[in-house]
C-alpha cells in the first residue's frame, strides 16, 4: 500500500492552510491511500533551531519521511517564500531524504503575485535533498479558502481551487498506482 505524508508548516493552528491540506488529505484516504502528518509546529522548537539531529521527535518524522512513497509539503507564503518553520524542519532532513519520492508543494498566500514562490524559493531546495519528480503544485490565495463563521477549524474552498486539488490529487495517485508496480 502507498504511504503520502504530510509535512506542514503554519504556525497558525487556524491557518487556511489547513482547509486545503484537510482536502488533500481526505481525497487520498477515500482512494484507500495510508497517510501521516507531520505538524512541524508540534516538534520541538529547541530541537528545530538547535539543529539537534539526534532528537528522538526529529528522528521519528525523518522516520516517516523516509517511509513515504510521496510527501506532501504544504506552507504559507510570507515574504515570498515559504515559512521559516518549514526551513528549520528542511534542514534536519537527512541529504538524500527526499531522494525516489513524489513532492507534491501546497502553498498559499495572501495574493497570486507570489505565485512563483514554489518554483523560487521551494524546488531548489527540495531539489538539494534529492526531490526529482513533483507533481502539479497548488497555489491558492486566502480568498479562495472561507474560514466557516460557526467553526474556525472548518473551511470553504473556492471551486476552482476544488478543480486544482483534484487534478493533482490524481496525478499523485496515478504517480504511486506507476511505482507501486
Amino acid at each position: 500500500m502507498s504511504k503520502v505524508v504530510f509535512i506542514i508548516a503554519t504556525p497558525n493552528p487556524s491557518s487556511r492552510l489547513n482547509g486545503i491540506t484537510d482536502y488533500f488529505h481526505q481525497e487520498l484516504v477515500n482512494r484507500g491511500i495510508d497517510t501521516d502528518t507531520i505538524s512541524v509546529t508540534s516538534l520541538p522548537a529547541e530541537d528545530l533551531i538547535l539543529a539537534r539531529w539526534d532528537s528522538p521527535a526529529i528522528a521519528e518524522a525523518n522516520a516517516l519521511v523516509e517511509s513515504a512513497d510521496a510527501v506532501v509539503i504544504a506552507s504559507p507564503v510570507y515574504k515570498a517564500s515559504y515559512s521559516g518553520i518549514l526551513k528549520t524542519y528542511l534542514d534536519l532532513l537527512p541529504q538524500k531524504g527526499l531522494v525516489d519520492k513524489i513532492v507534491a508543494p501546497v502553498f498559499i498566500g495572501g495574493t497570486i503575485a507570489h505565485l512563483l514562490s514554489i518554483d523560487y524559493s521551494l524546488k531548489p531546495v527540495l531539489s538539494a535533498i534529492g526531490a526529482r519528480n513533483f507533481i502539479s503544485p497548488i497555489y491558492a490565495t486566502d480568498n479562495q479558502v472561507v474560514r466557516s463563521q460557526d467553526h474556525a477549524a472548518a473551511f470553504t474552498l473556492a471551486d476552482e481551487l476544488i478543480d486544482r486539488l483534484n487534478r493533482s490529487i490524481e496525478e499523485l495517485v496515478s504517480d504511486l498506482r506507476l511505482i507501486s508496480r
